[in-house]
């Protein structure tokens, strides 16, 4: 294989262990929450 095909699935692989453990953490939560809030005070409701 190329280096540069092996350098994209290393980091194509770390990018999904990072992915999986912000997922298992709740950390999609927070991102969620927050964007609905910004987006209430946008419109004007919160």
């Amino acid at each position: 294989m190329r280096k540069s095909s092996v350098i994209r699935i290393a980091l194509a692989g770390t990018g999904l262990i990072a992915l999986t453990a912000g997922i298992l953490q709740g950390g999609y939560q927070d991102t969620l929450m927050k964007a609905v809030r910004i987006c209430m005070e946008c419109i004007g409701i919160g």
